[in-house]
């Protein structure tokens, strides 16, 4: 095989996983043409280590405090343009379903402390954002979930503990809906 050849099909191989096609069956039809979105099948789904650390205003907080809840765990960052597109998606999301048992939780990674606030703030995000600026946090993430540097990524965990789907890039209310609403209690 010619190096051109051998280096098309070594690309090829990485397009089709970055695509999802090696990805579990969708929970729902949630993903079909969408190559960002993976859903994971209940009994297929891996677990998610208990991240912890401090919120941007600096209380204690673990993922699993969220047990027995769905989680959508958004990491962001403030300098980030879809990160600043997609807040205004899920101040709507954790309003709409927080009462139904939807909690989301913020991966903040900025460097300082400060910006990630004023983020919190400016866009009125009521949720906290668990403050992991060297990725310390993210990096406990199961192995090729999601790329931990591309931002923003959204990771949903069901009720168990247990990631159901995960989402690179910006994501909206109505993409989420076909994963999230499965999930919470009628």
């Amino acid at each position: 095989m010619t190096t051109t050849r051998r280096a098309c099909v070594t690309v090829a191989a990485a397009c089709a996983v970055l695509a999802g096609c090696s990805s579990p069956a969708p929970i729902s039809d949630a993903s079909p043409g969408d190559p960002l979105t993976r859903t994971f099948k209940e009994g297929k789904r891996p677990a998610v280590a208990d991240l912890a650390g401090t919120s941007l205003d600096g209380e204690a907080i673990r993922l699993s405090d969220y047990r027995g809840k769905v989680v959508l765990l958004n990491a962001w960052a403030s300098w980030c343009g879809p990160c600043r597109a997609e807040a205004p998606e899920l101040k709507k999301v954790q309003q709409e379903w927080g009462g139904r048992g939807l909690r989301v939780l913020g991966l903040d990674n900025d460097g300082n402390r400060s910006a990630g606030l004023a983020f919190q703030k400016a866009h009125g995000l009521a949720y906290p954002s668990l403050h992991d600026p060297s990725s310390k946090q993210a990096l406990r993430l199961p192995r090729g979930l999601v790329n931990t540097q591309a931002l923003p990524y959204t990771i949903v965990i069901d009720p168990t503990g247990k990631v159901a789907a995960t989402r690179m890039g910006a994501v909206t209310r109505d993409q989420l809906a076909k994963i999230v609403e499965p999930l919470l209690p009628k």
